[in-house]
């Protein structure tokens, strides 16, 4: 939720806080606040898509940091968006104020966005190192609090609601968390912290009673509390003028906790600050502080104590499932607990509705996430279309059973379409952007042809090779493709296959080179990572690693990027969003790659510029035959994918019929927006770069066929 104001109050006072070294015990950790302090706080990429290989060493750091002095971390997820859909309001205003952080970065200047894969890259990571970890339902504070409270050990997390729950152990804000610095003899290391109790801080407010403090934080303002109601009181009650260092005027924050101090009885506060209020609607607006209130009354025992406690855990959240959850299969919910589903699929199950993420791009072209909407609508279609039915039959039943005289004729009208009507349509509304404006968009759930329709219910149990033929339909790729690959390669290249076909513009052939190169980076900075396993460790390796990352472009370089690219780059990682997505509802049917080893911003940038400035991929390869190898596997499975794609006929009249029917499938599965405003055109200007020229005569697929000779060592 997080109290307007109230983090920078405190932090700002350094008698509120005890001194700790901190070692030796539990901690409950806010996993999405981790992540993103551990981003934003290291000074990694943003502009051009980040460096999730570098995020990945952080994490694995600072998890090493806690064992060295015998922590034991239990991270907690958010999950998806409230029931009750109180907060989303803030979560439109926070998405369309990132809208204008992504253009500001676009364009030299400052902000702050978190790039698209690090949640998944966060959870990978804490799996690989044997971190218990759980998604809540919705946002994970209560949950955080309530277990913190049960265990009687602090939280780590950054969010100003820690500063009102009373807990025992303490909050630990990341701000003073110094877990790079580890100290202490070797039998006894800890890390430097900074402790608050709730106790401590209301002895400065006269020994205030601390059951005030719910009141305190749902009038000052949180993410649930209307404007209105704080704008009112503090215009209307007279509070003690409190100065404020280097600034005029009083402070609000003190000025109220002392106010509140001489009441001795959070009744009798909440009377008074409605009388303050005033107004004909008392009763509407006690019900309003009333649940806010509620917000921060933790429960003595925590649910998620047994989930963490068990060998096997059960699901940890049933109390209080929002009824769209009631019914649906326990596999669903157990994957989403363990990280291995992500919000998007209860968002779309309870609301029907998601959030787009937002990224880094070229805000004069089309959103990057219509490059994946096909994806995506078989993820809808999966999880709708079954329960739409359903519904559909229920509605037939209901008035077969209703049916009088005079409603014979409707009713066999009914009967004769199948059952297959339905008043409410299967759709999902996406929040995306649109220029610089958030936009809702109604997209309708649909498999592509020839893909089988699974039940939700049973997707764990179909055959593999079903699953399989889902995903693969999807991405339009061939499953005879797959077997040369390595296993953890064969998700991305069918995404990359995806990404061709249906970004827009179309990639150019250095962009291509330098992502299948990346690949061939992560792979072999992989195996570097295991210098004491034969299997994977290779002087060769570790010398190309090193001549490709030196290409890296500077991440503090906010100036001079390369907007066709980044455009081009956030398409893809859309796609592998969505293909990761799908390939986690599928269950799986493809292995899971390594997310931290497949896309690196910086370098890939500077790999497109190098290439495309005369380096070659041989020549960037040169000495490790196994990366040179690799990387011509990579590229023949996307190029004989294309081929076997597409039928051959000789250059001619015939060919340009074959484009045109080529053209044709591309464009289904998306929206009636048509083609986008891309500003790619003939310009061989800088942001113009990594795309094939909009009014080319071939269509790309026909291009890779007919330039063998560049593709090929």
């Amino acid at each position: 939720m997080g109290v307007h104001g109230l983090t920078s109050y405190v932090e700002g006072n350094r008698q509120f806080f005890t001194d700790m070294r901190f070692r030796d015990c539990r901690l409950v950790i806010d996993g999405c606040s981790l992540y993103f302090q551990l981003y934003f706080n290291s000074g990694l990429d943003q502009a051009r898509g980040g460096d999730y290989d570098i995020f990945a060493v952080l994490v694995q750091q600072f998890f090493a940091a806690l064992s060295e002095c015998k922590v034991q971390p239990f991270v907690v997820l958010d999950g998806g968006m409230d029931q009750t859909d109180k907060k989303f309001k803030t979560l439109l205003e926070r998405t369309q104020s990132k809208i204008r952080a992504a253009h500001a970065l676009s364009r030299g200047s400052h902000g702050s966005v978190l790039p698209l894969l690090t949640h998944e890259v966060f959870i990978q990571v804490l799996s690989e190192l044997g971190v218990p970890l759980v998604q809540c339902i919705s946002e994970a504070d209560f949950e955080i609090a309530s277990l913190a409270k049960q265990w009687g050990c602090p939280v780590l997390t950054n969010d100003s609601d820690f500063y009102i729950f009373d807990l025992r152990g303490g909050y630990l804000p990341f701000s003073f968390f110094q877990w790079n610095n580890v100290s202490g003899r070797a039998t006894e290391r800890y890390i430097p912290a900074r402790q608050f109790i709730v106790n401590r801080f209301c002895s400065h407010f006269n020994h205030m009673n601390k059951q005030l403090l719910p009141l305190f934080a749902v009038v000052t303002g949180n993410d649930y509390t209307p404007d209105k109601i704080t704008d009112t009181f503090f215009r209307r009650v007279e509070l003690e003028r409190v100065p404020v260092r280097r600034k005029s005027g009083f402070n609000r924050i003190e000025g109220f906790l002392l106010w509140l101090s001489q009441f001795t009885s959070p009744v009798d506060a909440l009377e008074e600050v409605l009388e303050i209020l005033g107004g004909q609607h008392k009763g509407n607006l006690r019900m309003q502080l009333s649940a806010g209130i509620q917000d921060y009354q933790l429960p003595r025992t925590s649910i998620l104590a047994q989930y963490f406690s068990s060998a096997q855990p059960a699901l940890p959240n049933t109390q209080g499932l929002p009824a769209a959850l009631i019914s649906q299969p326990e596999w669903l919910l157990k994957a989403f607990a363990s990280g291995n589903l992500p919000s998007l699929v209860l968002d779309v199950l309870v609301h029907q509705k998601v959030l787009l993420i937002v990224q880094v791009e070229n805000s004069h072209q089309l959103s990057s996430h219509i490059t994946s909407l096909s994806i995506r609508k078989t993820i809808y279609s999966l999880l709708l279309l079954e329960k739409t039915r359903q519904d559909s039959q229920r509605q037939q039943n209901v008035t077969q059973r209703g049916r009088g005289r005079g409603r014979g004729d409707l009713n066999r009208q009914s009967q004769g379409m199948g059952g297959q009507q339905c008043d409410t349509p299967c759709v999902v509304d996406e929040y995306d952007r649109q220029d610089l404006n958030l936009k809702k968009n109604t997209v309708e759930a649909h498999l592509p042809n020839s893909v089988p329709q699974l039940n939700l219910t049973t997707i764990d149990k179909a055959p593999a090779q079903v699953r399989l033929q889902v995903l693969l339909g999807t991405l339009g790729m061939l499953d005879h493709i797959l077997p040369p690959l390595p296993p953890h390669f064969c998700l991305p290249v069918c995404v990359t296959y995806f990404w061709m076909n249906n970004s827009k513009p179309k990639p150019s052939q250095p962009l291509l080179q330098a992502m299948l190169l990346g690949l061939v980076y992560g792979d072999l900075s992989w195996r570097t990572a295991h210098p004491d396993d034969p299997l994977y460790s290779s002087k060769s390796a570790s010398s190309v690693c090193q001549r490709l990352s030196v290409l890296r472009v500077n991440p503090g370089q906010r100036r001079g990027l390369d907007l066709g690219v980044a455009h081009l780059l956030s398409q893809w990682q859309s796609c592998m969003l969505a293909g990761l997505y799908l390939n986690q509802l599928l269950c799986f049917p493809l292995p899971e790659p390594r997310y931290a080893w497949l896309f690196s911003g910086t370098l890939l940038h500077g790999l497109e510029a190098a290439i495309r400035g005369g380096h070659q991929p041989e020549s960037l390869l040169a000495g490790d035959t196994d990366a040179w190898q690799l990387y011509s596997i990579l590229l023949k499975a996307i190029t004989s994918t294309a081929v076997s794609a597409t039928p051959r006929m000789s250059r001619g009249g015939g060919q340009r019929k074959a484009q045109q029917r080529g053209r044709g499938n591309e464009g289904r599965g998306r929206t009636s927006g048509g083609r986008g405003r891309g500003h790619g055109g003939r310009g061989r200007g800088n942001r113009s770069r990594g795309m094939m020229p909009a009014d080319s005569d071939f269509d790309y697929r026909f291009a890779l066929l007919n330039c063998e000779d560049v593709w090929w060592p």
